[in-house]
């Protein structure tokens, strides 16, 4: 009789029971509401994620260029800003609408901005350069003016505009 007695304990209801169900996740996993969610998504170690936070502070804090050199950059290409360039090398766009998959090689155009330095800091800008062109076209009466983004090496300076 004492083996009926502890089976019918065993098979109880389960709004009774206090463990959790299929459907119901176990509390053990929940992570705190203090901690962020992400470092237990997966079950890690807690240092782990500690040093995940080190290294993104590291990453973001860090920087690796000195303001002087940053400030000289930003100074000799503002001196190119506004000056008519010609383009030296094959470059072919494909951006312009009306005369797609245009070659700049021998245009003229005037640089318009140097993005290599933003608020202060070297971004990599592969083509740090934007460059206004003005394109005349049969049939139209306006010019077809559009920017482009160039190198250093990719136009020479021919003079101020």
């Amino acid at each position: 009789m004492a083996i009926m007695a502890a089976t019918a304990t065993a098979v109880a209801s389960p709004s009774s029971s206090t463990s959790p169900g299929p459907l119901q996740p176990s509390p053990r996993f929940l992570p705190p509401v203090s901690t962020p969610a992400r470092c237990h998504l997966l079950p890690k170690p807690r240092r782990w994620c500690a040093r995940l936070h080190i290294e993104r502070r590291v990453a973001v804090g860090s920087d690796v260029s000195s303001s002087h050199d940053v400030a000289a950059e930003e100074a000799a290409a503002a001196s190119k800003v506004g000056k008519r360039v010609r383009v030296t090398v094959p470059v072919r766009v494909h951006h312009v609408a009306k005369a797609p998959g245009l070659d700049l090689r021998g245009m003229e155009g005037v640089v318009k901005q140097y993005i290599g330095v933003w608020k202060g800091k070297r971004i990599t800008a592969n083509l740090p350069f934007k460059v206004e062109f003005e394109l005349k076209l049969d049939g139209h009466d306006k010019p077809v003016r559009f920017i482009t983004h160039l190198r250093e090496q990719e136009f020479e300076i021919l003079g101020e505009e």
